[in-house]
């Protein structure tokens, strides 16, 4: 087997481990339901609860790597995942649950970092771009194959949708066996683990993206209305037809960042508005509905890894894994406080916490996003 290949396999492993945070988007609703004393905000961030501890974890895996090795940082991850996502299995007990997924947030902000900094370690150029793509449809891949399988799982028993986290020691064996352990990372008197003012704009609207981009995967389960409503197999079908968006996408990156060129990010962005509007348009029709998980999909696959790669080229080699630190922080820190925030925002504006009303907040506050975004491109450049 070429290296090539094993890097490959190395980065489709790791990206397995951040497939996890949306495989349990199907169950939401009948998690909710199950734990009706439960305020819905907080069943909500069973999914976003895993990216508030990432902001923290990512950020300290960015000097973490000048003491751990990336090979050893992301074998602890995989266990740390498997062993938190089938604790809850133990007890009927939601704070259980709550606490394990955030205990998953630990390796998802390992995971995220060092993804990125593995593929600029040993890709230049094209190349990279290509890598990014990869990972992007890697990370789709996961979301899609592991939240078909949690839909699955659950369909008779939600607990049974933990199982899916077995997968995580499925991608402890593969990293162990595939990647290169390169060893520390080493600074210099010219490369220094520090950022610079480039990556600040790449920061603010990762925050926005993930804060739009992830009310797809917090209410899509509660959304689906007529006959379709309460059936996990279609939310989960839902959930995969996102993730699988983001695999198109991830292989042909190199080909739609030539075409959009600097435009690249606000195009990404634009595409989850068309989503969003089409979910509050077409509730019911199961056609449409996989028509808009596509579109948001679409934005998630072009922005994360070309988001990556802007802040990867921005700064020196040894401070790669922090300059990505730093963009998953941001982008997670965006989906920790939507739940809350736009629910808010919906009751103010609409009466009530609808998941129509986020979703056209979702919608609006996007395209307003990718506007500005494009303004700041365009007197940047």
């Amino acid at each position: 087997m070429s290296k090539k290949v094993r890097l490959y396999i190395s980065i489709a492993s790791i990206s397995l481990i951040q497939g996890l945070q949306i495989a349990m988007s199907p169950m939401i609703g009948a998690i909710g339901t199950h734990y009706s004393n439960i305020d819905v905000s907080l069943v909500q961030m069973l999914i976003t609860i895993p990216a508030f501890v990432c902001v923290i974890s990512s950020i300290v895996s960015g000097w973490l790597v000048l003491k751990v090795s990336k090979k050893n940082l992301l074998l602890f991850s995989c266990a740390i995942a498997g062993i938190a996502g089938l604790l809850p299995l133990v007890a009927d007990d939601f704070y259980l649950l709550f606490a394990m997924r955030a205990i998953y947030g630990i390796p998802l902000g390992i995971c995220t970092a060092l993804n990125t900094a593995v593929v600029s370690e040993f890709f230049e150029g094209d190349e990279r771009v290509s890598a990014m793509g990869f990972q992007a449809a890697s990370v789709g891949a996961g979301m899609m194959v592991l939240s078909a399988i949690t839909g699955w799982l659950g369909k008779t028993y939600f607990a049974n949708s933990y199982y899916v986290n077995i997968a995580a020691f499925i991608s402890l064996v593969a990293i162990l066996v595939c990647l290169p352990d390169t060893g520390k990372a080493v600074e210099t008197e010219n490369e220094k683990v520090a950022l610079n003012s480039k990556v600040v704009p790449v920061y603010i609207f990762a925050f926005l993206e993930m804060f739009f981009l992830i009310t797809f995967s917090t209410n899509i389960a509660m959304h689906i209305g007529g006959s379709l409503a309460g059936d996990s197999a279609v939310s989960g079908m839902l959930t995969s037809v996102f993730a699988g968006a983001q695999i198109i996408v991830g292989l042909i990156l190199g080909v739609i960042t030539k075409i959009t060129k600097k435009m690249v990010l606000p195009t990404a962005m634009l595409s989850f508005a068309i989503g969003a509007a089409l979910l509050v348009m077409f509730p019911e029709n199961y056609g449409m509905l996989i028509v808009a998980a596509l579109f948001c999909g679409f934005s998630q696959g072009i922005y994360m890894p070309s988001g990556f790669v802007e802040v990867s080229n921005a700064v020196p080699p040894v401070a790669v894994a922090l300059a990505s630190a730093g963009f998953t922080a941001a982008a997670n820190f965006g989906q920790t406080v939507s739940p809350y925030i736009t629910n808010t925002l919906s009751k103010v504006l609409f009466g009530d916490a609808t998941t129509t009303g986020v979703y056209i907040i979702s919608a609006i506050g996007m395209t307003s996003s990718a506007i500005a975004y494009a303004f700041v491109k365009k007197k940047l450049n």
